[in-house]
């Protein structure tokens, strides 16, 4: 009876055991990518028919995110997404690209992989050309990820490489940021005599706004949340102060698709797509994130472009843009 006893205390422990095992690697391991659309709806209406005959010239400006690394193809990047729709499209967004409102856009991307603020800043001024007063800019920007996240730890946090910095010892990196940054949008916009619009988005979170960065196989860093929330803020600021410069809300539709996209009793947590949008570099987004990317930045320029003949004029002070979770697109 004793010896019965005892394996029947030895059977519930094992299945205790092997039970909670298989929770942890569901919820604390496993990050599935899921498949087939990512991202909010776009509407179709706004592309049945040509906004403008007008030249246009789509750039990219930033780092790897632009850039498309971590895409499945060159194809399927944000930037080549939002300009074309690839062979291989989801049915949902056929036919809804830039090139189908902008018949006689072209594209080049300046963005370069693992570059950070500073060195966006020179490429600005270095690489980008003046465009002919008869063309009209759009232009398509990720900044500032690079200078949080270099280099893991592995060195002394520095200005745009400040990983593991306190918050006071990042005051001055910034305030650099600040001030670059709106340097960059400045010379962007004399790069286009005949006029452009601006679309920089904020800067995601792999964590899920929790800050355990060894969710994401780094070593932790009591301060990044803060440094982190406080580069979103100038750019929001940055965003604000001009009229033709719109927030693209990327680190809000991030939010419960990154290293905790399993745990539902997390805040963020993502019913409908609780899958993983991040590449196995946590730096840059998936395939499908590359997918969400591209509708945040169609959402945006649908509802902001001065060329959509539909639109009113533009106001003169701006107003805060809201993610697109809450807020409806003009159509």
């Amino acid at each position: 009876m004793r010896s019965k006893k005892r394996i029947r205390i030895l059977l519930i422990v094992g299945l205790i055991l092997v039970a909670a095992s298989v929770a942890y690697i569901q919820w604390f391991v496993v990050r599935p990518t899921g498949s087939g659309p990512a991202g909010p709806d776009v509407p179709a209406s706004p592309f049945s028919q040509i906004w403008t005959e007008r030249k246009i010239q789509l750039i990219g400006v930033g780092d790897s995110v632009t850039a498309g690394l971590g895409a499945d193809s060159n194809d399927h990047s944000y930037f080549q997404r939002l300009l074309k729709n690839p062979a291989d499209e989801f049915p949902s967004m056929h036919n809804k690209s830039l090139s189908v409102l902008l018949p006689n856009i072209t594209a080049e991307n300046f963005a370069v992989s693992g570059s950070a603020s500073n060195q966006h800043f020179d490429a600005i001024q270095e690489r980008i050309p003046t465009y002919p007063e008869d063309v009209y800019g759009i232009v398509v920007m990720t900044s500032g990820g690079n200078d949080l996240i270099h280099w893991y730890g592995r060195k002394p946090p520095q200005e745009c490489a400040m990983y593991g910095a306190t918050l006071e010892q990042a005051r001055p990196w910034i305030d650099g940021y600040r001030k670059r940054l709106n340097e960059m949008l400045d010379a962007l916009q004399t790069k286009f005599p005949g006029g452009c619009e601006i679309y920089l988005a904020n800067i995601y979170d792999p964590t899920d706004g929790v800050g355990d960065a060894p969710s994401i196989f780094l070593p932790a860093w009591p301060a990044g949340l803060a440094i982190h929330a406080e580069y979103n803020r100038i750019i929001r600021e940055s965003c604000e102060a001009r009229t033709n410069v719109f927030l693209v809300p990327m680190y809000e539709n991030f939010l419960g698709h990154g290293s905790h996209c399993r745990q539902f009793w997390r805040q963020h947590y993502d019913s409908r797509d609780p899958n993983y949008w991040f590449h196995y570099n946590v730096e840059d987004p998936n395939d499908r994130g590359y997918d969400a990317i591209r509708r945040l930045f169609l959402l945006e320029f649908l509802e902001h472009s001065p060329l959509r003949p539909d639109l009113p004029p533009p106001i003169p002070t701006k107003q805060t843009t809201s993610n697109h979770v809450n807020k409806t697109i003009r159509t």
